[in-house]
């Protein structure tokens, strides 16, 4: 249900508001294989959250936001804008701490080899995921996005089909294990829950990503630390005062500062302040 509604209001936000209906296959190609890792990843995290503290899984899933810059630096380097400098070494180490740190009280937990195991494979799944974002948001801005892939043109890879496929492909994956599994009609709550969180989803989604459009230098510096560091702050929140979890809040704070010092472009947010010229 979740994901029906997060593909109906991608199509109204998208193809549907731009009048846009034709669909290349180089696009498809791309939205269905965001969709999958989306599906995988959503399919991990549920499982980790059925084993494991659901404080903890969220903080190890939003650390996954320091790691692909290290994969767009060693594929593509400074000549297309990616460069790993010393605040992304430090601040990923500080992250990689704070979750060792955080993790160091789980030894008594029942299932904690399938719990790590689908975390951590959520974690790599959601790394994988913001490379496909990152790598299209290249294809985007470059002003010829064929010398990169020559599957794709400025036409092609600006189509807005791309989060509609995304979570349309999602959403036919969970419809289809939620019928070999399941086979029981949807109750009141799962349909209620499921519309609440599918547009939470999507439109938090659709204003993260417009937020970088209307941004100045200095808040798009900041944009996606901030979104990070507030989900593993209110997560860790959420499982103590809800599920009423033991949170380790020092090694949340070391994974929020961690993520706060690699994820901001430093070098901007300086020369938006005038201190770097």
């Amino acid at each position: 249900m979740q994901m029906s509604i997060a593909c109906v209001i991608s199509f109204l936000l998208g193809p549907f508001k731009a009048q846009q209906f034709s669909l290349n296959p180089s696009l498809f190609v791309l939205g269905v294989s965001a969709g999958l890792v989306y599906s995988f990843m959503l399919g991990c995290l549920g499982k980790a959250l059925e084993r494991g503290p659901s404080g903890l899984t969220f903080s190890i899933l939003s650390g996954a936001t320091v790691f692909p810059a290290i994969v767009m630096t060693a594929y593509f380097g400074a000549a297309f804008g990616y460069t790993y400098t010393i605040w992304h070494a430090v601040g990923s180490a500080i992250v990689l701490a704070g979750l060792f740190w955080a993790g160091r009280g789980l030894q008594g937990m029942t299932q904690i080899k399938s719990w790590l195991f689908f975390a951590f494979t959520m974690f790599a799944l959601h790394i994988a995921l913001l490379v496909i974002f990152q790598w299209r948001a290249l294809l985007l801005n470059f002003p010829r996005p064929e010398e990169i892939s020559s599957y794709f043109t400025v036409e092609k890879i600006r189509s807005e089909w791309f989060m509609t496929l995304m979570y349309g492909t999602a959403m036919v994956m969970q419809v289809y294990l939620f019928l070999k599994n399941e086979k029981r009609s949807l109750g009141r709550s799962e349909i209620v829950n499921g519309m609440a969180g599918g547009a939470a989803n999507c439109l938090g989604t659709f204003f993260l990503i417009w937020a970088t459009e209307v941004a100045t230098s200095l808040e798009n510096a900041i944009i996606y630390p901030v979104f990070s560091v507030l989900v593993i702050l209110l997560s860790n929140l959420w499982s103590q005062k809800v599920y009423r979890e033991s949170v380790n809040w020092r090694a949340c704070q070391i994974c929020a500062l961690g993520l706060f010092i690699a994820t901001v472009d430093w070098k901007g947010a300086l020369a938006a302040v005038g201190w770097l010229r």
